[in-house]
This record gives structure tokens, C-alpha cells and sequence, in this order.
């Protein structure tokens, strides 16, 4: 299994939690990008172990941290054999609206650095989702996923009829997610990603504690289970659908 959602460098003790997904089952790990001081976190914990790739961005609340230095920062960097993606990048209306502007600003300029990298882009979208979609379909964007995914059945169809994934987490094994739930039923299993969102959205019966890749494998049993399928067609699919989007041997190429 891959999770592609995980902040590796936000646990309390990283290097246990890395030794107790890998017994979980979790070959890979993405760490997404928040802010330009995590960067070079990042990169040393890719560097320093095979099963962790990352992903390079400026998370829509931390979107007055972006400047020139830090979009330069990201363009070099992003050279790493092992950072996959630009992300976690997009719109967040829910705490605080007074500097929309500049979050729609930075994240087109982060899409377009994706752009002139080649690389895909993880998407942050809470309580903005019309701004979303249409700054990416007006921007053309292809290679996406909709980390965490929080929108309605509907807007969930447009996304996948415009090609892209949906990250699902946690929230799923909440009892009270009827709509996640629903959601998971309707949507083709090709277009789902799986993510902790690590070390938030701990997964039920787990619910308050710290959340860890080691806990990916109760996200995909309550996909099988509302899919009706097998616990391990899932794990394969949702492997293929990582290493689609994302390019696990760039560093061979």
C-alpha cells in the first residue's frame, strides 16, 4: 500500500511510527509540503529513508509565507530524484477569508511551477471548491488529486470526469460520514488515492490519538467493504493508481 498524504515530519517520534507502517504493510510514503521552512525537513527524511517521497508547496493558509525566495526554493529542490509532486497547494476558506486573494494568487503560481516541472499536484480545497475546479480546469490542469477530499457526490463526479483523484482518508471510518461513504460507493475505484493525513484524521477506532500510515489499512477495509470487494483487490488498485499519478522511479530516468 502507498499513502499518499502523510506528515512524517509532524509525529511525535517519526522514526518509530516509519518501522511500524513498513510491519503494517505501507511500502511508500508522500510527505507533502506546508510552508517553505519544512522543505528542507523534507529532503533529509527522504534522503535518509527508501520507503519516504515528497512533495514540495505552500499550504493555502500559510499562503502570505510565499515569495520569490520560496518559489525558487521549491523550483531547485523540486529537482530531487524523490520529490514527486508540488503540493500540498489550493484553497482554504474555513478559518480565515481576509487574504483570499493572495491564496488564489499563490496557488497558481505553484500550479504553473507544477507545470514547468512535469510534476502532478496535490490539492488542498476546504470550503472553496467552485474557486478550486474552476482555477484548475481553467488552468488546465490534468495530473491531480484532490487531497482529503470534503465535497459532495456531484462535485466529486466533475473531478473524476475531469480525470483526477480523490484522496480518501480517515474520515471514511467515521460513523457519521454518510456522504464520504456514499461518495466511495459511487466513484470508480480507479480514481481514489489512499491517505492518512497523518498526524490528523485518525481513523476510527483509533479516533483522538495520534494518526500514522500504519493505521492506511483500515481506510482501505472500509473501502472493500462499501464497495463490496476484496481487502486486497483494493491494496492493488489503489497501488496502481499512486504509481500512475506519481512517478516512484524519476531518480531512474
Amino acid at each position: 500500500m502507498i499513502d499518499t498524504h502523510s506528515h512524517i515530519d509532524m509525529l511525535k517520534n517519526p522514526d518509530a511510527e516509519i518501522e511500524a507502517f513498513l510491519d503494517a504493510g505501507v511500502k511508500k510514503v508522500i510527505i507533502p509540503g506546508v510552508e517553505p521552512d519544512t522543505f528542507d525537513t523534507i529532503t533529509e527524511y527522504i534522503d535518509k529513508y527508501d520507503c519516504l517521497y515528497g512533495a514540495l508547496g505552500v499550504h493555502p493558509s500559510e499562503a502570505q509565507k510565499f515569495n520569490d525566495e520560496a518559489a525558487k526554493k521549491m523550483m531547485l529542490l523540486s529537482h530531487h530524484p524523490k520529490i514527486l509532486a508540488i503540493g500540498e497547494i489550493g484553497l482554504d476558506y474555513y478559518w480565515d477569508k481576509t487574504f483570499v486573494d493572495i491564496q488564489k494568487k499563490v496557488f497558481k503560481t505553484q500550479i504553473e511551477i507544477a507545470k514547468s516541472l512535469s510534476l502532478p499536484i496535490i490539492v488542498h480545497d476546504r470550503e472553496a471548491h467552485l474557486d478550486t475546479f474552476n482555477i484548475l480546469s481553467e488552468m488546465e490542469c490534468k495530473n491531480v488529486v484532490m487531497h482529503c477530499f470534503s465535497g459532495s457526490l456531484e462535485f466529486a463526479k466533475q473531478c473524476v470526469d475531469m480525470g483526477w483523484y480523490l484522496g480518501i482518508g480517515g474520515v471514511l471510518t467515521f460513523k457519521n460520514a454518510r456522504k464520504m461513504k456514499d461518495i466511495v460507493r459511487e466513484i470508480p475505484l480507479e480514481n481514489l488515492l489512499l491517505e492518512t493525513d497523518a498526524p490528523y484524521l485518525t481513523p476510527h477506532p483509533f479516533r483522538g490519538e495520534e494518526n500514522s500510515p500504519k493505521y492506511l489499512n483500515l481506510i482501505a477495509k472500509e473501502i472493500a467493504n462499501l464497495k463490496d470487494l476484496s481487502f486486497e483487490f483494493v491494496q492493488k488498485q489503489t497501488t496502481k493508481n499512486a504509481e500512475l499519478l506519481f512517478n516512484f522511479n524519476k531518480g531512474e530516468q
